[in-house]
């Protein structure tokens, strides 16, 4: 397995020549005076040795040892704990943390560049840490100035972690239905009573405390998702001097064992009149979740392409090691018994596949986090309402477009190994597996494809896709008459006229089909992702050429033949999804529920 090597020049490429981060940084007024070219650069450098040397060497064992469960708690694998504590010395859990509580205060571009290498190097490990972050987010928005006080310097430092607590056994999606009980105790706090499933991070041996966010219903409260409050309920009562004491009524049932990410505790969580605050006002906890769940959706996104990145590393380094046959066009090695299988067309396809989509991933999520930095960092009202209508439109295709992309890639670099890519040792069949659950948890791939199609879309005949498509049509008609780029204006311009087209004929089909939302969904958002990716690929190429002549490392001719790939060969598959689409819902619908 290769060591994993932080792509720190394409990281430097999309944050400071594509997106310009540092003119956008400069415009807002929430980061002009904390961030600079200099500062994002050591934060970017010390990140990758952090990651690479610290982090990365445990993902291995730590999938071979796993967690521990007992009645006294959760043990993680061997050096996480020794580890856990050099990362946090380096404040790397407040990274995005509010600087009024002893956060940095970085914008989220590049917290996105620094949470990539963190899921590299260990996506496990790394969810320690950025649960904890975006649990700081939802009470950094919602909380009390008291509990904000007490809370978040300690779980900004990492001496206390986060977690967030939504589904129950009987209640994943439909969270109007979960049970677990608050009742006030006549002294501001409330007794928490309920049992929570697939808690990540819900205990472990790593930090002094952990802050537990729960969903919970009041007596009398309204039925279903209206009906639920948030609840900052921590595993240590914490005294008025912020002194850890005894346990809170908080304990871990059982831990899952899962397909993947094994040094990542997921607890079975029981609360038994545990002693909580809340968050937000009664009734309105969902909208208050949905802060860090947002914020979770992009990160899970990253999970995705930063685990195919460490597998498209791994697969490289293979192929131009491993010796099999030779070239079509004649021998690439005489000397040798046989040539690496890197000159065969077939591994070039995955290769160039893995890597234009890993690419367009870190293009797209840092695109995001563009416009999560204006919704939270800018004094311009319009700004805000125009990045936060962008967040919201986007959020799902950050999360499933990427994951969805990110196990292909992950299976693609497991086949470049062949039969040893099926081998434990070897670490790519892990990177499957731990891949494999960012399609499922915060919400699953189909679900984010519902709320994309139906509420981002139809609910408002198209109006959020409006303020995309105005964008990206800007962008084509500022760059319709240059002549290097007509290989990929082009085809994008094509791209977009097929999905504004279906994005239509579904908006017109649900006045008559009441599954027409369903049936279009999945393929809507894959057309619109790889729409998407599109538009992040003509960026890129409108960089890469302006630079290629007098480039002797050759890394901008790599961006303009990898964008050249991508449109030849990975944006055609937008005709055969929109015509998917148009078949519409009948035949999907078709069979009797006894015929399956």
């Amino acid at each position: 397995m290769a060591e994993y090597q932080a792509p720190l020049r394409d990281m430097r490429f999309v944050l400071n020549e594509v997106f310009e981060a540092d003119k956008l940084w400069a415009s807002l007024a929430g980061t002009r005076d904390i961030i600079d070219p200099e500062t994002a650069e050591a934060i970017l450098e010390e990140a990758s040795k952090i990651t690479s040397s610290l982090i990365a060497p445990l993902s291995r064992e730590g999938d071979e040892e796993g967690c521990s469960w007992n009645e006294a708690g959760v043990t993680t694998p061997k050096g996480y704990k020794e580890a856990y504590k050099t990362f946090i010395e380096g404040g790397w859990v407040g990274l995005s943390g509010n600087a009024n509580y002893d956060g940095m205060g970085m914008p989220k571009m590049l917290g996105a560049q620094y949470e990539e290498m963190l899921y590299s190097s260990d996506i496990a490990f790394g969810l320690y840490a950025c649960l904890t972050s975006g649990a700081c987010l939802a009470i950094d928005a919602h909380a009390t100035e008291e509990l904000k006080q007490k809370y978040l310097p300690k779980m900004y430092s990492g001496e206390w972690a986060g977690a967030m607590d939504l589904t129950e056994p009987h209640s994943g999606t439909d969270l109007g239905m979960i049970r677990t009980k608050a009742v006030e105790n006549g002294d501001g706090s409330y007794s928490i009573t309920g049992t929570k499933i697939f808690i990540t991070g819900g205990e472990q041996d790593l930090s002094e405390n952990i802050i537990h966010l729960v969903l919970a219903k009041l007596p009398g409260a309204p039925a279903g998702s209206r009906g639920i409050s948030l609840f900052l309920v921590p595993r240590n009562s914490v005294d008025a001097n912020n002194v850890v004491g005894e346990n809170n009524k908080v304990t871990c049932g059982s831990i899952e064992h899962k397909m993947g990410i094994k040094a990542s505790a997921t607890c079975v969580m029981n609360f038994d009149g545990a002693q909580g605050w809340l968050v937000g006002e009664p009734n309105k906890g969902l909208m208050a979740m949905f802060t860090m769940m947002n914020y979770e959706r992009l990160s899970v996104g990253i999970q995705g392409f930063a685990a195919a990145e460490r597998s498209y590393q791994n697969a490289v380094d293979y192929a131009k090691d491993r010796i099999q046959g030779r070239a079509a066009t004649g021998a690439a090695q005489a000397d040798k018994e046989a040539d690496p299988i890197i000159v065969h067309p077939d591994v070039r396809r995955m290769l160039m596949t893995m890597k234009a989509y890993n690419e367009g991933s870190r293009a797209f999520s840092t695109y995001v986090a563009s416009f999560l930095d204006t919704a939270k960092f800018s004094d311009n009202a319009d700004e805000k309402k125009h990045a936060e209508a962008m967040v919201a439109l986007l959020t799902p295709i950050a999360k499933a477009y990427m994951t969805d992309r990110a196990l292909d890639s992950c299976v693609a670099g497991q086949q470049v190994f062949g039969g040893h890519g099926y081998i434990r040792e070897w670490g790519q069949e892990q990177l499957v597996r731990d891949t494999r659950i960012t399609q499922i948890y915060e919400g699953t791939n189909g679900i984010q494809s519902l709320d994309l199609m139906g509420r981002k879309i139809v609910s408002n005949s198209g109006k959020l896709y409006e303020l995309f498509a105005n964008e990206v049509a800007e962008f084509i008609e500022e760059n319709r008459d240059n002549a290097a780029l007509q290989s990929t204006i082009s085809p994008l311009a094509a791209a977009m006229e097929r999905l504004s087209d279906v994005t239509e004929y579904v908006i017109k089909a649900t006045a008559e089909d009441a599954n027409a939302v369903g049936a279009a969904s999945v393929e809507y958002l894959e057309l619109f992702g790889l729409t998407a990716y599109a538009y992040m690929w003509a960026k890129m190429a409108k960089v890469a050429v302006a630079n290629v002549e007098g480039d002797t490392s050759g890394f901008y001719d790599t961006k303009v033949k990898t964008a050249n790939f991508f449109f030849s060969r990975l944006l055609p598959k937008t005709v055969s999804l929109s015509e998917s689409i148009r078949s519409g819902s009948v035949d999907m619908m078709a069979l009797d529920q006894d015929a399956f």
